[in-house]
C-alpha cells in the first residue's frame, strides 16, 4: 500500500507516537481519523493539518458503542478504512506489594482494559470494515498495527500490568494475523523502547537523562518520528505479517 492511498483511523493520534503517525501520513498524502480523548490536543492537530485530511472523534477506546459509532464517522468522511493504528495506551506502575500496601485491582484492571481490550476493540471493528475494501493488486484490504513495547519482554519492578497488557498485545499478533490473512488484512506489532513522548513529561531531568543513557546506540531516547517511519515501512510492505518488531536501540531493560 503507499501511503497516498493510506485511510487511517489512529487511537491516541492527539499526541505522542499517535500524533507522530497522524503527521507522517498526512504530510504524504494520506488521510486520517483520530480517536483520543483530548479535545484540545486533537483540535489543535486538525487545524494545523487541515480539515480535509485529519477528522477527530472523542473516543474511549474500551466503549465498545463509542468504537463502533466512531469507525462509522470516520468510514464516511474517509471514504473508508484500510489502516489501524493503534498508540492509545496508559503505562501507570505499581508494585505488587509496596509500602502502601497490595496493589489494587482496579488498576491492574484498569491498564488492562485500556492497552490490551481497548487494543483489540479496535483492531476487530476495523478489521470488519476492512473486509470490504477492493483489494490492491497484492491483494490487500488493510493493515492493522498494534503498539506494544519492550516490557513485554524485560518488565520492569512496578511494571506487572504494563508488561501483562503489551505481552497480550505481543501473544495476539500472529493468530489474528492468520484469521485475517484470508481477507487480505495484515496484523503486525511494534514494540518500541524509551521513546520521548508525554509519558515522560512527569519525570525529574536526571530521571530523563538516566533513561536517555540506557540504550547502546543511538545513545539516547527514541523520537516518535522514528516510530512513525516503521509505520510507514510497515504499510509499503506487504510481506511483513505476523510480526513484532522492537524498535529500540539495542535496548534490554534491567530489573530497575
Amino acid at each position: 500500500m503507499q501511503m497516498q492511498d493510506v485511510r487511517a483511523v489512529v487511537s491516541g493520534g492527539a499526541s505522542g507516537l499517535g500524533e507522530a503517525t497522524v503527521r507522517h501520513i498526512v504530510e504524504n498524502g494520506g488521510k486520517a481519523a483520530i480517536f483520543d480523548l483530548n479535545e484540545d490536543r486533537a483540535a489543535s492537530l486538525v487545524n494545523e493539518l487541515g480539515h480535509e485530511m485529519v477528522f477527530f472523534y472523542k473516543t474511549d477506546v474500551t466503549d465498545e458503542e463509542m468504537v463502533e459509532q466512531s469507525f462509522a464517522s470516520a468510514y464516511e468522511k474517509l471514504g473508508k478504512v484500510n489502516s489501524v493504528i493503534n498508540c492509545a495506551g496508559v503505562a501507570t506502575p505499581g508494585k505488587v506489594l509496596s509500602k502502601k500496601g497490595v496493589l489494587p485491582l482496579g488498576q491492574f484492571e484498569k491498564v488492562i482494559q485500556i492497552n490490551l481490550i481497548g487494543t483489540f476493540n479496535m483492531l476487530r471493528i476495523g478489521a470488519n470494515y476492512m473486509q470490504s475494501n477492493e483489494p490492491n493488486g497484492e491483494g490487500e484490504r488493510g493493515i492493522i498495527i498494534n503498539t506494544a513495547s519492550v516490557a513485554a519482554f524485560e518488565g520492569q519492578i512496578g511494571q506487572a500490568a504494563y508488561s501483562a497488557s503489551k505481552g497480550g498485545v505481543v501473544g495476539m499478533t500472529l493468530p489474528i494475523a492468520r484469521e485475517l490473512a484470508t481477507h487480505g488484512i495484515r496484523v503486525m506489532a511494534i514494540a518500541p523502547g524509551l521513546v520521548e513522548t508525554p509519558m515522560f513529561e512527569t519525570l525529574p531531568e536526571p530521571a530523563k537523562q538516566a533513561l536517555a543513557a540506557m540504550p547502546p546506540f543511538p545513545n539516547r531516547l527514541g523520537r516518535p518520528t522514528e516510530y512513525a517511519l516503521l509505520v510507514e515501512s510497515i504499510i509499503r510492505n506487504p510481506l511483513l505479517n505476523g510480526e513484532v518488531i522492537r524498535l529500540d536501540g539495542a535496548l534490554r531493560m534491567q530489573p530497575k
